[in-house]
């Protein structure tokens, strides 16, 4: 086997996510751990010191993106990123990692502080500027846990509208709708419910992650967030907190099927709120949708509504096939990787 030489490092919210490559690009590795950063920056420490220890990593090179710094145990984004950094450079040596900026490219650490604006919250763009070389236009759609990003692309280069999270909220270009974390009533204020449209409770008693659990969408490995309650992870879990929203409780020998109707009515909504954005940023019909991120099912759905080809992020990595589904739900951390792999370090 190969020897990792780099490594891509996309550390957020929530997650961390690490890809390894050989020297040629080919992809090697890919892993995903929980590390919810509003608990703390410890968190990532344990995370990081964990994977340090993986001996495929010892001799790696290092690439960081990050959304990290947006948790609000940050007083604000370059605190968060000066602290990120701290906590990286402190477990893996700082001569070995560089920071993506951006339009600035790879810098070392020790540059961060001084372009931190430009390091936060950038790692749409490391995913769409690789799309971007793999094909000539086309917009990616990354669904992940929290968050979606609809990141057009012409002429092999990403050409979104906004660079800040001020500015591609505003254009739309980014959602704050996910698969997992995302409240229910942040979709939906009422559904249909036997004969009528019910109001919805406005309190964040259920998570997409009981609607994708009750439509069999979630993977157990995208699921690792806590759940609303704390309580279970079980369908008959997500039905009671579904209930909990209606203002009902779940029957002890109640069915599942109203309560799997009422998901897949509130996965349409969260479908269709996506496909709105891609037919103005567009200006009409897409013609190819790149899916990545743990979400990536629903990239199909918009296909369909759009009337025009996906592909997901992993057709054209070369890599083992069992590493193919891994690598499209850590299409960043792959992404930066490949960048810094061809950018001289700094």
């Amino acid at each position: 086997m190969s020897e990792i030489h780099s490594c891509g490092w996309d550390i957020g919210g929530a997650h961390v996510k690490v890809a390894g490559l050989d020297a040629g690009g080919r992809v090697l590795f890919v892993d995903q751990h929980a590390a919810p950063l509003y608990r703390g920056p410890e968190v990532l420490g344990e995370v990081l010191g964990q994977l340090a220890a993986l001996p495929q990593l010892a001799a790696a090179r290092h690439a960081v993106t990050m959304t990290g710094e947006l948790a609000d145990c940050f007083i604000d984004r370059p605190s968060g990123v000066a602290a990120i950094l701290r906590q990286f450079t402190d477990i893996f040596p700082a001569d070995t990692v560089q920071v993506y900026a951006g339009r600035s490219g790879f810098l070392a650490p020790d540059e961060a502080g001084a372009h931190s604006a430009r390091i936060a919250s950038a790692n749409w763009l490391a995913t769409t500027t690789w799309v971007a070389s793999q094909y000539k236009s086309g917009v990616l759609v990354d669904i992940g846990s929290t968050t979606t990003d609809v990141i057009p692309f012409r002429n092999r280069a990403a050409c979104p509208a906004g660079a800040t999270d001020f500015e591609r909220l505003r254009s739309g270009e980014l959602l704050y709708t996910g698969i997992v974390r995302t409240p229910i009533m942040a979709l939906v204020q009422r559904v249909p419910y036997g004969s009528q449209w019910q109001p919805i409770i406005a309190e964040a008693f259920a998570t997409m992650a009981d609607v994708y659990r009750l439509t069999g969408d979630l993977k157990p490995h995208h699921d690792l967030m806590d759940t609303a309650d704390g309580r279970g992870k079980t369908e008959q879990d997500s039905a009671r907190r579904l209930a909990r929203m209606l203002g009902l409780d779940l029957a002890v020998d109640a069915s599942l099927d109203e309560w799997t109707r009422l998901a897949r009515h509130i996965s349409r909504e969260q479908i269709k709120i996506i496909n709105e954005v891609l037919f103005r940023i567009g200006s009409g019909p897409a013609r190819l949708l790149v899916g990545a991120g743990s979400g990536r099912f629903l990239v199909r759905e918009l296909a369909r509504y759009q009337g025009c080809e996906s592909v997901e992020f992993d057709a054209h990595l070369d890599m083992d096939d069992i590493l193919r589904d891994k690598a499209s739900d850590c299409a960043t951390a792959v992404a930066v990787a490949q960048l810094a792999g061809q950018s001289p370090a700094p």
